[in-house]
């Protein structure tokens, strides 16, 4: 009983553990990207004075060049002077014309986080009284477009060439030592090293344009490279073509001198796995270093522990999903005089294990960094992008557990009779080919014959491996690993290039108190409302602003953000006033579009005091709609 109940307790354990850590883990550690927390003139304000300068306050040190922030007027001119500066760490501010004429001013800014992810966005004050303007900053998102698509596709692909070499060679050192002569998977971990290789590379070239102006014809600028080779990133990358050097004479040792028969096989064969698999540890963990000091855990919380931590995490994944791809080329590509070996599959499963119980541990840790509480699983992009990564990964553990059951009942396809059997039937080949070639006189047709009969030999013996039906049950529940992991790959790289929840739900804290902080002593109402049209792009907050907010006439500001506090426009906004207890309303306003994400309205006259029920319709479609609505005290 004992021998029945434990395994399969141990399994669900593992399934648990591991679902459990993809949970609160995410895609590689991250603590935060900069967001803005604050801004003077503030969002919205309308001030009497034109101000001297505008300044910005981000949650974090962000890199700034010339061009990382603008003003501009109702017309779009740049009212800016100089260039941007660092006045105390995380607050930067830009110098302004001296007088500005009245009207609805728009600021712009682009920087590049600690994290090194660009950051960009928008938003407008006004100076006497709101005005029309023809300023659109809709369209303008960092690290979006094409380059960022391009950039997005290099991430992947750098990520995927790193765990299929590292994964690949940790399986041919740890798991299966013939197969360092097997030219199928010496072109699989090759592979992997010319696609990290170019996919840095690419990386490289991209940086500028995915950071600066997201233009395709900046890609090949020589001077934007240089200020990219200054940066962090760029001597990230810079440090990871050099290990990659260092990665290529190591393959050079693995597949050449290491794959070679020796006289001394054992002994050597031993002293040599040795310095290989130290050798590979560490530019494995170089390589892996080069993600972790220049990305999420190099900035934010305890970067000291954040990093090496890091460094575990894509380790195991590479182990894992790495020598999962190099398994599956071997089931399928491997030669019929050279099968991988049923010992070589279970010591393989076994180090499976073990890294997803490393995944567990660092997703634990990477949890608590990057999410900050269980709602930003649902009112987060990251959170909800971590759902479905939630789901993926317990399809591959449930899929690895029917593996490794199909390996327990793997039988060897050669036994020692099958063998024996085999070399038999090539001493009577070979004698009968010697014999025929005496007989003939023709070294050469016997020669012939011999590759003949050891093609047959080949294919028979492949026919006799690929009868086994659980050899058959294994490739199948491996493939399917494989393309599940693909797809997670997919998911994790879209992870590490979106804002985590935790920085999310902060910045939108920041924002609200920041905004309502000058509001609450002027008399002004601010409430924020979140809303779900339920269609394509339909969840986003809006604020509204009334000022004064009493009886008579008002002024009143309605904002349209996304999630992540971004202005845009959506096709309609309109607000409707009730007051319940005296049966007066609704009393509908259409406030008129002023800029991206911003409606205003002046006159909005509130007949008599009372608790006023406001209620705000969102149109994001022809058919998505949504009225989302609070209370609040008008008078």
């Amino acid at each position: 009983m004992t021998r029945t109940i434990t395994p399969r307790l141990r399994t669900l354990v593992l399934l648990f553990l591991a679902v459990t850590g993809a949970l609160l883990a995410g895609a590689g550690p991250a603590s935060a990207h900069a967001a803005l927390t604050g801004s003077d003139p503030a969002q919205g304000v309308v001030v009497k004075k034109a101000p001297t300068q505008v300044s910005l306050t981000f949650s974090e040190k962000v890199a700034i060049n010339d061009d990382s922030l603008h003003v501009l007027d109702p017309k779009g001119k740049e009212v800016d002077v100089g260039k941007p500066s660092d006045i105390s760490g995380t607050t930067y501010a830009v110098q302004l014309k001296s007088g500005l004429a009245d009207g609805t001013y728009t600021v712009t800014y682009q920087v590049v986080s600690a994290d090194s992810h660009p950051v960009s966005g928008a938003y407008t004050f006004s100076v006497g009284a709101p005005s029309q303007t023809t300023v659109s900053v809709s369209g303008q998102t960092a690290g979006g477009g094409v380059v960022g698509r391009l950039y997005g596709f290099g991430r992947y692909m750098s990520y995927a060439g790193y765990i299929v070499l590292v994964g690949g060679a940790a399986f041919v050192l740890a798991c299966w030592q013939r197969g360092s002569g097997v030219r199928a998977l010496q072109r699989l971990v090759v592979g992997g090293w010319l696609t990290l290789t170019a996919a840095t590379l690419w990386l490289l070239l991209l940086r500028g344009s995915y950071t600066g102006s997201g233009k395709v014809a900046d890609i090949f600028d020589l001077n934007l490279l240089g200020q990219v080779l200054q940066t962090k990133t760029g001597a990230a990358l810079v440090s990871r073509l050099l290990l990659l050097a260092a990665a290529a004479l190591f393959l050079a040792v693995l597949f050449g001198a290491y794959a070679r028969p020796s006289p001394k096989e054992n002994e050597e064969k031993r002293d040599l796995a040795f310095g290989l698999a130290i050798g590979g540890t560490v530019v494995a963990a170089g390589l892996a270093a080069s993600w972790a000091m220049a990305e999420h855990a190099s900035t934010g919380l305890q970067p000291g522990i954040a990093m090496p931590v890091d460094v575990l995490h894509l380790l195991a994944v590479a182990t894992w999903l790495g020598g999962l791809t190099a398994l599956l080329v071997a089931l399928y590509r491997a030669p019929a005089e050279t099968p991988v070996e049923t010992a070589a599959v279970r010591r393989f499963s076994r180090i499976a294990s073990g890294s997803v119980t490393a995944l567990v541990a660092t997703g634990i840790y990477q949890a608590w960094r990057q999410l900050g509480s269980w709602s930003a699983f649902t009112d987060t992009r990251y959170g909800q992008l971590l759902l479905v990564k939630i789901g993926l990964v317990a399809l591959l553990v449930g899929i690895a557990v029917l593996s490794r059951r199909w390996t327990a009942r793997l039988a060897d396809t050669a036994p020692a009779s099958k063998a024996k059997q085999s070399k038999a039937g090539k001493a009577e080949v070979k004698e009968r080919v010697t014999a025929s070639a005496s007989t003939a006189g023709n070294a050469k047709r016997a020669a012939q014959l011999a590759r003949q009969q050891a093609a047959q030999d080949a294919a028979r013996q492949k026919r006799l491996r690929d009868a086994d039906p659980h050899r058959f049950g294994l490739r199948r529940s491996v493939l399917a690993e494989a393309g599940v992991a693909v797809v997670l790959l997919a998911v994790t790289t879209v992870l590490t290039q979106t804002e985590p929840g935790r920085t999310e739900q902060e910045a939108k804290a920041a924002s609200s108190s920041s905004s309502s902080s000058p509001s609450s002593s002027s008399g002004a109402l601010t409430l924020d409302m979140s809303f779900d049209t339920g269609g394509q792009d339909g969840k986003g907050v809006v604020r509204l602003d009334l000022d004064p907010a009493r009886v008579g006439g008002n002024e009143m500001h309605v904002y349209v953000q996304r999630p992540n506090g971004r202005a845009f426009d959506i096709p309609e906004v309109k607000v409707a006033f009730m007051l319940t207890a005296k049966k007066i309303g609704p009393l509908p306003v259409t406030p008129d579009h002023i800029t991206t994400g911003h409606w205003a309205a002046t006159g909005v006259q509130i007949p008599m005091a009372g608790e006023w029920k406001i209620a705000v319709t969102v149109r994001t479609s022809d058919i998505d709609q949504v009225t989302v609505s609070k209370n609040a005290q008008i008078g």
